[in-house]
């Protein structure tokens, strides 16, 4: 037996976190009885129904995705926004992306139906490096860098030690150019983290996950499938620690 929320990740219906908050808000039935409780234990042979809808387990499908800008890192929105599911449709499976990227962030983002690896490789103990490459509209001093890679406080929140290296200084513009490796994932942290010595970022691109580049992605949009190995790599990364 499995616990119902693993069963629902393992068919691609969402995520085990988002699998939990539809059984808790009443949407998950087994064998047609109304399922409320997260450790509920399901029995091999037994249906089980999201929305009234059986769920059948789909084989997995992982896909690196370039993000464009003024794109939800969702798979719908209530005000009829883009979100990177539209570049999918061809996909018959539930896929959704694994994190996010801002709105208007552009970059290395993952979509699968892997509940189970997206569990992994969201939770903080992982620590599951991201690069980001910010355009900054001031010029952040030695001391804003040393910050940055001891940790600053943001929403109350420190962040963890950050690996930082500046690419470009435009002295005369006043700009500059800044690689960020982050361990985790909050919300707007890299914006934040800049705003926070006083650089506002004009523009951010996630150039990498884990070992995950935009190689072989040209233009934002663009997509590809991951290869077995890939996916063992991954599989191996979250299962460090």
């Amino acid at each position: 037996m499995e616990r119902l929320q693993k069963i629902m990740a393992r068919a691609g219906v969402a995520s085990r976190r988002k699998s939990e908050e539809m059984i808790v808000a009443g949407r998950v039935t087994v064998n047609n009885e109304l399922i409320t409780e997260l450790g509920f234990q399901v029995k091999k042979g037994d249906e089980v129904k999201v929305d009234g809808v059986p769920i059948t387990k789909e084989s997995p499908v992982y896909y690196l995705f370039y993000k464009p800008k003024n794109v939800l890192s969702a798979v719908r929105d209530d005000r009829d926004r883009p979100v990177v599911t539209d570049f999918f449709q061809f996909e018959t499976r539930r896929i959704y992306p694994v994190g996010r990227l801002d709105f208007d962030t552009t970059g290395v983002l993952l979509l699968t139906n892997d509940g189970d690896l997206t569990q992994e490789l969201t939770h903080p103990k992982h620590e599951i490096d991201k690069t980001y490459i910010a355009t900054l509209s001031a010029l952040p001093s030695e001391e804003g860098l040393k910050q940055l890679e001891r940790g600053v406080v943001i929403d109350g929140k420190k962040t963890r030690p950050a690996t930082v290296e500046v690419i470009s200084i435009n002295k005369v513009k006043q700009k500059a150019v800044v690689s960020l490796t982050i361990h985790e994932g909050w919300n707007h942290q890299v914006k934040k983290m800049f705003e926070a010595i006083g650089c506002p970022v004009n523009a951010l691109k996630r150039e990498k996950l884990a070992f995950l580049t935009l190689k072989g992605l040209t233009h934002p949009g663009d997509y590809r499938q991951l290869s077995a190995y890939e996916v063992q790599q991954l599989k191996q990364l979250s299962s460090k620690k």
